[in-house]
């Protein structure tokens, strides 16, 4: 049953490996907490009770995150509303379990001046070094998520087709293949090309006509990530430095300087406002920050309760 489901969403629904390994290892663990393998599961076995100790087994004795538990409960909706569907259960026994609480969390992002720390640092190796095909690499890996708040995947993905110079945007496929449309700017545009012509002088084992190229050829999940970690770990003091961070440091620098939340939803390939709507809380600490320490009346109250204080 299980398996069917994850063919299900895999191939009817689209959903990415990445999502479909996720569900699975969700069922798996709830699978394993009733003391079965995968393809044993029995939904006639199945109680509200078992959905319900399985969250406080999580929450007490594996002390995993609210977030997490409200995550796998998720996951394990999703495949009875399948089962409901099949007509393999008569009702959906987690319709009325409420999930734990799970505060949202801020999106951490770069300052302005470490991004452009990181660009000077980029500029010297590319003068400073003979490898010349991989410090333009590294440097336009970390431009193109800062530029255009592309998601890790979509840039893996990406093929030298989905560019368009003339029109001066990149085409971008995001979850679920959806398509959106990002525009970019002369300057990332000039990297773009100079890097394509190293790449291409570099690449000898490169047969296929340039449309069909992927990108960034052999580019892998992990070295993308330990690029973005080495490169932004030299110039930030964020305890995380992932391509995820980058795609944060775009809609937040989007915001900073006027873009409305709709646009931003738009890049992002967002498809619920709320999810954009996070990013406005991160901009109102910043404005509430400075404003509290340069209003005239603002840094008289504080002042005020300093001297209660003392």
């Amino acid at each position: 049953m299980i398996q069917h489901f994850l063919d299900y969403i895999a191939i009817e629904r689209k959903y990415s490996q990445r999502t479909v390994d996720a569900y699975h290892d969700d069922l798996r663990d709830f699978c394993r907490f009733m003391g079965w393998e995968i393809e044993d599961f029995n939904p006639d076995e199945v109680g509200e009770a078992d959905v319900k100790m399985w969250m406080l087994d999580m929450l007490e004795q594996q002390h995993q995150s609210p977030r997490s538990v409200k995550r796998k409960l998720s996951a394990l909706r999703s495949f009875y509303k399948f089962l409901l569907r099949q007509k393999k259960v008569k009702r959906d026994i987690t319709a009325r379990i409420i999930p734990p609480k799970a505060d949202k969390p801020l999106p951490v992002f770069f300052r302005e001046e470490e991004m452009m720390a990181e660009e000077r640092n980029t500029e010297d190796r590319i003068q400073s070094t003979d490898h010349s095909y991989k410090a333009l690499r590294d440097g336009l890996i970390i431009e193109m998520l800062y530029q255009t708040g592309m998601r890790q995947a979509e840039l893996l993905n990406l093929t030298d087709a989905d560019i368009d110079f003339n029109q001066g945007q990149i085409r971008i496929f995001g979850k679920r293949r959806k398509e959106r449309i990002v525009p970019i700017g002369d300057s990332l545009i000039a990297q773009i090309k100079e890097y394509m012509a190293v790449r291409d002088a570099e690449m000898s084992d490169v047969q296929c006509p340039i449309s069909n190229n992927q990108f960034f050829p052999k580019l892998t999940k992990y070295t993308l990530y330990t690029i973005v970690r080495t490169r932004m770990g030299e110039v930030s003091t964020l305890k995380k430095h992932s391509p995820h961070v980058l795609r944060h440091t775009f809609a937040t620098a989007m915001l900073d300087n006027g873009a409305d939340i709709r646009t931003i939803q738009t890049l992002l390939g967002h498809a619920s406002l709320s999810t954009t709507q996070v990013y406005t809380h991160t901009t109102f600490e910043q404005v509430k920050r400075v404003y509290m320490a340069t209003h005239p009346r603002a840094a008289a109250s504080r002042d005020g309760k300093n001297k209660k204080k003392d």
